[in-house]
């Protein structure tokens, strides 16, 4: 069957399921009923294939099955699955929650933002009421107090001309939209600020609620709420335990209390509680916010008096960033009213689904069951097993993690949200608390916890098993999906508050290792002066010496092997002419040399004979 004739085929489905419900007086969301479908088609004992195209007669029975289980009041399971829906539609995430808030208050204030930024306004009486719109844009985007409320609006229109006076509408008329938009939430914020100062002055802050006075009386209140039923749906989930610990031991007594639906019931308990947790962690988060934010108003206000002081005119650069954070402030204090109130009506729209508890199990029918039971908290049963621990040395090919060797050991995501996977199997459904110091074991990248050494055992040896029995169990039980968080198992049901959660189900243990340090002798910086002598002989000594090294020279040597190895220069004198003058003229003559040489030529005879006649005189006849 192609998609888009299997997404028609699935919503007329749904469609039908609704009408039959509403026929009966019961109005059903089709979130509820779409969940409801694929929880029927995959219990194994109703008989449909995932893998076969839905017939006429798959479809009658489905619509029927659907029908019938939606229409038992009576069911813990029906309500644990209503639970569950109505709080996936209702819960996200604290970021979600404002950022949700803040688009709201933006689309109901687009009409009057936009007639402000689309204006065209050239007469007076057209300025006029412009002024006024923003007058009214200022209070309804801040949320202290009400426009039509005129000692309000004569506060809110003189903070807001000691900034913004009439006279510029002008210059404000040719800006951009974009400019004009910017301006406006600016001022918005600034005459914030201004009214939040003269309100702490004493001078003004008509219509302005004491929210950080609000929200300590509200958070302590709300908190207390949760705890009071958070406490008691703990302890009435350690009373089925305990009474279900009781039937897993005489498997007699199962079938007396067969009626009652204890598992369920319990899961219906269990599902509760952590839905309180998770609302409690919320509150929590919202006192520590609304702690930080009131120190942070007290400074900013004893910042902004020190500033302003007795001046009749403060620099704009000086006050109005400290008036924009005031604004800040408040929007921040607003938001934690807005998420308190919503956790608050969350939790007390989540009380109608424990309604078939007094229905089937009254003071009187628990106190019968409990007859000769001892219930236990979480708590006490990881005491009576806390010196119990996996040995290493049994198991040479699984791996078991500790608390003292990893680092991240409290952060690991434990499958089936904590509880002993080995009970929940062999028991049918049983739900008791892990106790992670046992040890950890790592099984194809996910972690379980047992409750008790010889469960931890038993699991080891054969995993997958008990998986499969798991798995088994949670089609049976379709609130047991979200319950023990089986999301990879059933990717199809995972709830769209926790679609954004999957990747964090694989956080990987960090091993701690052996390790060492080394501490410095002195911590300190030294004081010791190394140049100190206390000897006045080694004084002398030293005096001796540096008085020698002014006669001193020092002397260079270079040979062959290391004269080329640096460049040398020496400088000298260049030569000149140079004259001496005696005190007497005297100069001498030589002869000059003259010598005749005769017989080159030759002559008669072969043999040719020279004559060498020296003719030059004697120097004495000069």
């Amino acid at each position: 069957m192609p998609p888009t004739q299997a997404e028609s085929v699935i919503k007329n489905i749904i469609r039908e399921i609704g009408q039959e419900c509403a026929a009966h007086g019961e109005i059903v969301s089709e979130t509820l009923v779409a969940f409801m479908v694929k929880a029927v088609v995959l219990d194994p004992s109703n008989g449909f294939n995932t893998d076969r195209t839905l017939v006429k007669g798959d479809v009658q029975k489905l619509v029927k099955l659907c029908v019938t289980r939606l229409l038992d009041s009576k069911n813990p399971s029906l309500d644990t699955i209503k639970m569950q829906v109505y709080f996936d539609m209702n819960y996200t995430s604290r970021e979600e929650f404002l950022e949700e808030h803040h688009r709201v208050l933006e689309s109901r204030l687009s009409s009057v933002s936009r007639e402000i930024t689309d204006s065209r306004a050239c007469v007076r009486e057209e300025l006029e009421s412009l002024y006024r719109k923003i007058v009214s844009y200022v209070l309804l985007c801040s949320g202290l107090g009400s426009p039509t409320d005129i000692k309000i609006v004569r506060e809110a229109t003189a903070a807001l001309q000691s900034v913004f006076p009439q006279a510029e509408l002008g210059t404000f008329l040719t800006l951009s939209k974009k400019d004009r938009e910017r301006q406006l939430k600016e001022l918005t914020m600034i005459v914030t600020g201004i009214r939040l100062f003269n309100r702490d002055c004493g001078k003004g802050g008509e219509g302005i609620d004491d929210l950080p006075a609000i929200l300590q009386e509200a958070i302590p209140a709300t908190t207390q709420h949760v705890d009071s039923q958070l406490e008691v749906v703990q302890d009435q989930a350690y009373r089925y335990t305990a009474i279900l610990e009781k039937v897993a031991k005489n498997p007699l007594l199962s079938q007396e209390l067969q009626p009652y639906m204890l598992k369920e019931a319990l899961y219906n308990v269990r599902q509760y509680e952590f839905f309180l947790q998770i609302i409690l962690s919320d509150i929590i988060t919202c006192a520590q916010e609304v702690e930080m934010m009131i120190k942070q108003l007290g400074a900013q206000l004893e910042q902004l008096k020190f500033t302003v002081k007795s001046k009749t005119a403060v620099p704009t650069s000086q006050v109005f960033p400290i008036f924009i954070a005031l604004s800040n402030l408040w929007t921040s204090f607003q938001d934690e009213t807005v998420l308190i109130s919503i956790l608050s009506n969350l939790t007390t729209h989540l009380e109608p689904f424990l309604g078939t508890h007094e229905l089937f199990f009254p003071e009187k029918v628990m106190q019968a069951l409990l007859d000769g039971v001892t219930v236990k908290t979480d708590v006490c049963r990881m005491k009576e097993h806390i010196e119990e621990r996996v040995n290493l040395a049994d198991f040479r090919k699984l791996e078991w993690l500790f608390p003292e060797t990893t680092a991240n050991f409290d952060k690991l995501l434990i499958q089936y949200r904590g509880f002993c996977a080995y009970t929940f199997a062999t028991t049918d459904g049983l739900l008791l608390p892990g106790n992670p110091a046992i040890g950890i074991l790592k099984h194809k990248e996910k972690y379980y916890t047992f409750n008790t050494r010889d469960a931890a055992y038993s699991f080891a040896e054969n995993p997958e098993n008990y998986i499969d029995k798991i798995r088994e169990k949670a089609k049976k039980n379709a609130e047991l999906i979200q319950l023990l968080e089986l999301h990879q198992q059933f990717e199809t049901l995972i709830p769209n508050s926790q679609m954004k959660e999957v990747d964090k189900h694989y956080i990987k243990p960090i091993a701690k290792c052996e390790s060492s340090t080394q501490t410095d002798t002195h911590l300190l910086p030294p004081t010791i002066v190394r140049s100190y002598e206390w000897n006045e002989w080694e004084l002398r000594r030293k005096a001796i010496k540096l008085a020698n090294l002014r006669r001193k020279v020092t002397h260079s040597v270079q040979t062959d092997l290391s004269h080329m190895r640096r460049e040398n220069c020496s400088q000298v004198y260049p030569s000149k002419d140079a004259s001496t003058q005696s005190m007497r003229e005297a100069s001498s003559q030589v002869p000059r040399p003259q010598i005749y040489v005769a017989g080159f030529r030759g002559g008669h005879t072969k043999t040719t004979y020279e004559v060498k006649v020296n003719l030059t005189r004697a120097i004495d006849e000069t």
